[in-house]
């Protein structure tokens, strides 16, 4: 029996979900240790063209493959075009540069990137690749989570400041 195509057809999966986790966590996490660095600023995109350019290149690199719309390209050369994307994503999030978002811009732009960047998901789906594209769904929920505890972060803190005599406005304010 040959199961050649079971162990490609398991790396096509592994490949799709290790795709999404670099993305949503590893990206922001090598952005977050390194936030005050110089670089940043030089790559800093205002959040306007950051969202669309990884969500237009995720999809793009994403569907290509199952639907013939990419050039035949490397693989890799398309992951590293999406690194750098994702790069350009979070440094508004978590760099300090003149890009940065407040608490209401970065909850908000990650809450509408997370189901725009799964869109792609259901496109693999509906070309019969159904595992693949669920594991893009699973290796992307990081994005999602950071969306959540950024928003418990910032609530919190408003509420401590709200409760906080001698904050202006901050007594009774709750």
């Amino acid at each position: 029996m040959d199961h050649s195509g079971h162990g490609t057809h398991l790396l096509s999966v592994a490949a799709m979900a290790w795709s999404g986790f670099t993305l949503t966590a590893l990206v922001p996490g090598v952005v977050g240790v390194t936030r005050d660095s110089p670089v940043w600023e030089r790559m800093s995109l205002p959040p306007g063209l950051a969202l669309p350019l990884l969500v237009l290149l995720h999809a793009w690199v994403m569907l290509g493959e199952t639907t013939g719309l990419t050039p035949a390209v490397s693989p890799f050369l398309a992951e590293a075009v999406l690194l750098v994307a994702g790069v350009l994503f979070w440094v508004p999030v978590v760099a300090r540069t003149r890009h940065r978002l407040g608490d209401t811009g970065r909850c908000l732009y990650l809450f509408l990137a997370a189901p725009l960047l799964d869109l792609p998901a259901l496109g693999v789906i509906a070309a019969g690749h159904s595992a693949e594209g669920i594991a893009m769904i699973v290796g992307m929920l990081p994005l999602s989570l950071a969306a959540a505890v950024l928003t418990w972060t910032w609530v919190n803190r408003e509420e401590r400041l709200a409760s906080t005599p001698g904050v202006p406005g901050g007594e009774g304010r709750v």
